[in-house]
């Protein structure tokens, strides 16, 4: 039960990392977007009209803070897949297969995944000191954006960064049943005794 919750949320986590890399809404203006890889222009007052681009290899991103940005970012979102794949095939496996112990087959993947994004968020207000982020933004510069405003493309990266980095801290949810025994904790030999429950 608990490898499945695991593996929705790691899968549901994937899902919200991927809706964030590729929507061009980070950073928008009245009539322009960007995101890390794709971009969005449209005329004044008619925003269901949009022409979008995408940037399709790191030559092709504007900036250098840009380009480790969205490697960073990307590397995130692929060992969070990884992660959730594990995570997915530990919960279907047969019980025999597999140990149960833990919370999954690598604790730390998801870890490194949600460092990897914070970096990638962090480098990426970098890149609006570029001459294509000061063109779109107006007078923008170094954490600084200008005409632009934040969109819900950098928001919601900054909330999948959040729940991936706090969930491994959430392991203790994570119960077990010692053969229906009182566990209690001794202070003066810092061991575990086990009581057998007495009934009354």
């Amino acid at each position: 039960m608990v490898g499945s919750v695991w593996a929705a949320l790691g899968l549901s986590l994937t899902c919200i990392s991927a809706l964030s890399l590729i929507s061009p809404a980070w950073f928008q203006t009245t009539t322009f977007s960007f995101g890390v890889l794709t971009y969005c222009s449209w005329p004044q007052g008619n925003s269901w009209n949009q022409s979008c681009g995408t940037f399709r290899s790191l030559d092709d991103i504007p900036d250098f803070a840009w380009k480790v940005s969205a490697v960073t970012l990307l590397g995130g979102w692929l060992l969070l897949a990884f992660n959730a794949i594990l995570f997915l095939s530990w919960a279907l496996a047969p019980k025999g297969l597999c140990p149960r112990r833990g919370s999954g087959p690598m604790p730390g993947l998801q870890a490194t995944a949600a460092i990897a994004t914070i970096v990638g968020l962090l480098v990426f207000p970098i890149s609006l000191a570029s001459p294509f982020a000061k063109e779109a933004c107006l007078a923008s510069s170094v954490y600084h954006s200008g005409q632009c405003r934040l969109g819900w493309g950098y928001v919601t990266a900054i909330f999948y960064a959040v729940l991936a980095s706090l969930l491994p801290t959430f392991r203790w949810l994570h119960v077990t049943e010692v053969q229906r025994r009182t566990i209690l904790f001794s202070s003066d030999t810092e061991s575990i005794i086990l009581v057998p429950e007495m009934s009354k």
